[in-house]
Formats: C-alpha cells, sequence, structure tokens
C-alpha cells in the first residue's frame, strides 16, 4: 500500500517545478507582450486594407480555429499573433530560408518598425536585416506606404485578443 503511495507523492514533487516553469513562462510570455508599445496606426483602416490587398494569401486563424479575417488560403502563413513573434516561426509554413535565419539566427521579431519595413519590401528588408545581399523572401507582394502597413499591424494586433 505505501509504494502507490509513495509513488503519487514522489510524482506530485517532481511536476510541481515543471509546472512552476510552465507558469513562470506564460507569465513571462505575457508580459513581454504586454510591454509591446501600442500600435501608432489605425486598425480600422488596417481592416480595409487587409480585406482588399491581403486576404488573397493571408488568413487571420485564432488558436480555437475561428477565422478572424482572410481566407482559407495558404499561400502565406497565418498572422494570427504575429506582432512580438520571432519571424519564420508559423508551423507548418514553409517560409524561406533566409526569412527562417533571420528569425533563429539574427533574432527577428515582429515589432511594429520590422512589419512596417518587411510588408514595404520583403527581399529589401531581409538583405539589410540579414547583411546577406543574396536573401530572398517568398512574399512578392509589397504594401505601399508606411502608413498603409502601420495600419495592417494595428489592425493585425487588435486581433490577437479574439
Amino acid at each position: 500500500m505505501r509504494t502507490p503511495i509513495t509513488a503519487i507523492a514522489l510524482a506530485a514533487l517532481l511536476a510541481g517545478p515543471a509546472l512552476a516553469e510552465s507558469h513562470e513562462a506564460a507569465e513571462t510570455a505575457e508580459t513581454e507582450m504586454a510591454e509591446m508599445p501600442a500600435p501608432s496606426g489605425d486598425a480600422a483602416e488596417g481592416e480595409a486594407i487587409f480585406a482588399k490587398r491581403c486576404v488573397t494569401c493571408h488568413v487571420v486563424k485564432n488558436e480555437a480555429g475561428d477565422t478572424l479575417a482572410g481566407k482559407a488560403s495558404k499561400t502565406g502563413p497565418n498572422l494570427f499573433n504575429v506582432a512580438g513573434h520571432k519571424a519564420g516561426a508559423v508551423e507548418g509554413f514553409r517560409y524561406s530560408k533566409d526569412l527562417v535565419a533571420a528569425g533563429e539566427e539574427n533574432g527577428l521579431v515582429w515589432s511594429e518598425e520590422n512589419f512596417v519595413a518587411y510588408v514595404q519590401d520583403p527581399r529589401g528588408f531581409l538583405k539589410e536585416f540579414t547583411g546577406n545581399s543574396k536573401a530572398k523572401s517568398k512574399m512578392s507582394f509589397r504594401l505601399k506606404g508606411e502608413e498603409d502597413a502601420a495600419n495592417v499591424y494595428a489592425y493585425l494586433v487588435s486581433l490577437n485578443s479574439m
């Protein structure tokens, strides 16, 4: 009778630190996202731009699987919760090796500044960010203008809580 009770007690003791680490990691992620500055763009304007120019390739689908914007297109990655996250990291999407390297090796995170610069000139941004003059992006479309790009970023951020 003691052996099962001892095993259960031992399992509980060992699980405690793991659960605490998991809870701490979740709190850290929430804090990091909360510390991001509010977007400078207009989310309503960004929604209109996204509906006209981005939905052909992108979807915004939350963790529950609800489509918040876009179509079920797989041309581009799901943009849900993109703000503040590492570039080239959405599961199941095949990014260019240069974008993946920018995220993994160079620490590219989708801040407003990086997102706005990237969507205006994906290839040029990667070349400059990585220092690789041959860097390529699979994204060929460009948003014209910093204001449009900032508005789309603001719209995507507004969808994070849905």
